[in-house]
């Protein structure tokens, strides 16, 4: 009989060494047991990594190569590339149940114990000596390196205590207290930022890495631990925290590395997946195409600002923590208002600034401007790089016969005000925009097969991109948007500073 085709509910039944024995179990290693499975995945062309979206051609590959030359790896990337998920998924490589001396400190093979306390218990007991079965979910650690990580955290120390009252010498195997690592025995043991390890931490790792050996306290101890390791890391240029030593960094086999998302569609796909949106929201709440563009925008016009430090780099969780704001101001807009249904405002944008600003680096300049102001600019140059998507330069229109901006700027030129109101029903949003002369034609005439649900905030958009390109003013309101006239706007000096912020755009 032969252990790989025993199904799971038989091998639980297993409880003795014995039994294991007469299944025809083979040991292997940690990284011959990810091998073996992903050839059988890619043989039967399953995905292993899915759900992660915009790594098929790069990434993945370059991390199933790492896996079948069973090497360490290292996923070197900016922060939120889906370092650490990718490590996760690496558990479904695993076997479902493995199998493990009962009780044992090490999770040791039954076959090829390492820890003093298995051997003696296997000596004592032979074939009788008890087993259990150890789930893949279980066979994963992690942890984030920070400067105060001590090498008893991650390798061990001696415990005085345990000596005495063994009475053992502390040369003794038996009086160690094992660390984080050795207790990942047949695991995979995962160490995020791994240039925030100290120096002298790092060094610890380069004999658990090549050899299998350990240093407590001078007492070198040979452990042949079996464990795949993955470090995750930003690039060195890109960090003044710290840096991976040479040495560590030549025992690391593949080293592979992440990128953000090439294209606005990659972004919405990764997005859509990983907002948290209540089901009651989703349903109600009509989200336009172009709403998800802009969110995916704000994320690349960022990792182009000045005032933002691209060495930090702009987290996939900006776009996230963004949608899922710009749902919930829609969402409480229609609470207030007692409304079943709504369509997302481009004024509900206000709604993501909390979580643009708490989601990027500023340099020396942004942080003159303010996160704020900053994260207002990043979605004004937003709705201006879309604009010219959907309808023609506002300058170059100036000079021609047919100027469908025309009757509009004409309007505002009148003196005309218009307030966009964050918590307005539909039913005045729509009178408030239908106000402006020729911006519905103008919305009909370049976007002419767009749904009749999406036109109020199409023509929101067109004001939001005349405003960018400076043909009118916009204003933030401590209730939502104000347009005006851009020359009035400039020489009116009696509005009350206090009661307006700084041009949204």
């Amino acid at each position: 009989m032969q252990y790989e085709k025993i199904s799971a509910k038989d091998l639980l039944k297993i409880k003795t060494l014995g039994e294991l024995k007469a299944t025809g179990y083979t040991p292997k290693s940690i990284k011959e047991e990810l091998r073996a499975n992903l050839i059988s995945k890619l043989q039967k062309g399953e995905q292993v990594f899915e759900g992660i979206y915009g790594y098929e051609d790069t990434v993945i590959p370059d991390l199933e190569r790492a896996i079948l030359s069973m090497h360490n790896i290292n996923l070197l990337g900016l922060r939120g590339q889906a370092k650490t998920r990718l490590a996760r998924m690496m558990t479904k490589l695993l076997d479902e149940y493995i199998p493990v001396v009962k009780g044992s400190e090490l999770n040791d093979d039954p076959m090829v114990p390492i820890s003093h306390a298995a051997q003696d218990l296997i000596k004592a007991h032979g074939d009788q000596t008890p087993i259990e079965w150890w789930h893949r979910d279980d066979r994963y650690a992690e942890k984030l390196a920070t400067p105060d990580v001590s090498v008893a955290d991650l390798i061990g120390d001696i415990d005085p205590i345990k000596a005495a009252t063994l009475k053992l010498s502390y040369s003794d195997e038996r009086v160690l207290h094992y660390g984080m690592i050795p207790r990942a025995h047949r695991s995979i043991f995962v160490i995020n930022e791994l240039p925030d390890l100290q120096a002298r931490i790092q060094v610890s790792l380069f004999n658990i890495l090549q050899e299998g050996d350990i240093q407590i306290r001078g007492f070198k101890l040979r452990l042949p631990l079996d464990i795949q390791f993955v470090f995750t890391a930003n690039p060195e240029d890109y960090t003044n925290r710290g840096s991976i030593v040479t040495p560590l960094k030549d025992r690391i086999e593949s080293q592979i590395i992440t990128h953000y998302p090439k294209s606005i569609e990659i972004g919405k796909r990764i997005t859509a997946q990983e907002a948290r949106l209540q089901k009651r929201s989703a349903g109600n709440i009509h989200i336009p195409e172009l709403a998800k563009d802009l969110i995916e925008q704000v994320a690349v016009e960022a990792r182009s600002s000045e005032y933002v430090d691209e060495k930090s780099g702009v987290s996939a969780r900006l776009t996230i923590s963004a949608y899922e704001n710009l749902m919930s101001a829609a969402e409480r807009r229609v609470l207030i208002n007692k409304e079943e249904n709504t369509v997302l405002r481009v004024v509900d944008f206000i709604g993501i600034i909390p979580a643009i600003t708490g989601k990027i680096e500023l340099v020396y300049e942004g942080e003159q401007e303010g996160a704020g102001i900053v994260a207002q600019s990043l979605i004004g140059k937003s709705i201006r790089s879309l604009f010219l998507s959907f309808f023609p330069d506002p300058e170059k229109s100036k000079k021609e016969k047919e100027n469908h901006y025309a009757p509009i700027m004409e309007w505002f030129g009148s003196g005309n005000t218009l307030d966009i109101l964050t918590q307005s029903s539909d039913k005045t949003y729509k009178e408030t925009l239908s106000q402006v002369p020729g911006l519905e034609d103008l919305v009909k005439h370049y976007v002419p097969k767009l749904a009749d649900i999406e036109k109020e905030f199409y023509m929101e958009f067109a004001l939001h991109g005349l405003a960018e390109f400076s043909q009118i003013s916009k204003k933030t309101l401590e209730t939502g948007l104000q347009f005006k006239d851009l020359f009035s706007s400039m020489f009116d000096m009696t509005g009350d500073l206090g009661d307006e912020d700084e041009d949204f755009s």
